[in-house]
């Protein structure tokens, strides 16, 4: 079972499901999300723990949709790593899917 997570500011607070409900349909929860040609990269908040509890809270995550990395995924516990892996990725993407160094 995952855990329910809202955000204060930039930072994830563990919440009971009443609350987190109502909080996630109206919460803006994009870290970043940028085109690089016709490949997007988003980042969110996912408010809900995708680590299970077999690591520290994962709670953020990038996706790429279209491109050689279609699909891509990382996730991440706090809102400066996404921040950090997001332009990781964007990197990445401009590279044509090469790991950035």
């Amino acid at each position: 079972m995952s855990d329910y997570y809202i955000l204060e500011g930039h930072r994830a607070v563990k919440t009971d499901p009443m609350i987190w409900s109502t909080w996630i349909q109206g919460a803006e929860r994009h870290v970043a999300d940028e085109m690089v040609g016709d490949v997007r990269i988003s980042t969110v908040f996912l408010g809900l723990d995708h680590g299970f509890g077999y690591s520290p809270p994962l709670l953020f995550e990038t996706m790429v949709f279209g491109g050689p990395l279609d699909q891509e995924q990382d996730r991440y516990t706090t809102w400066e790593q996404a921040e950090e892996g997001h332009k990781d990725m964007v990197e990445r993407v401009r590279k044509g899917g090469i790991d950035a160094e």
